[in-house]
């Protein structure tokens, strides 16, 4: 069932999720202290570490030196749709883990550049920094 709300959100911590409409998976790692919420066209600062799965091998993370947080607008189209749509129901302070089949990811291409190689299946570790309606 999707997390609408704080409660349901609450609820939830701990178990694997599925993302109505989509094959990406969510599971909350570490619960949020809301009471806002990501929603569609929210811009949206995050701490984001990315691991192909098929490897292991981490592409990419804002924690790493000379890094910064990451800041985009939630649910329209601007990131790969596995993180677009997996972090709507985010509260701030909340971290979640994100597994992203490729079609909902880099595809059938991959992005060599970063190491992901076509058809790589993604982890993204979001934390929810800041929220602006």
């Amino acid at each position: 069932r999707p997390s609408n709300t704080m409660a349901d959100v609450t609820a939830c911590a701990g178990d694997v999720q599925e993302i109505p409409g989509y094959k990406t998976t969510k599971r909350i790692i570490t619960e949020g202290t809301g009471p806002e919420i990501v929603e569609v066209s929210n811009v949206v600062t995050v701490h984001a570490t990315g691991v192909v799965v098929q490897t292991g091998k981490k592409f990419w993370s804002t924690k790493d030196e000379g890094q910064q947080p990451f800041q985009y607008q939630a649910g329209v189209g601007g990131v790969i749709t596995g993180w677009d749509q997996g972090c709507l129901g985010m509260a701030l302070g909340e971290e979640r883990l994100l597994v992203i089949p490729a079609e909902e990811g880099y595809g059938a291409k991959g992005f060599p550049a970063w190491g992901i190689p076509p058809g790589g299946t993604l982890e993204f570790t979001l934390e929810c920094l800041e929220i602006k309606k």
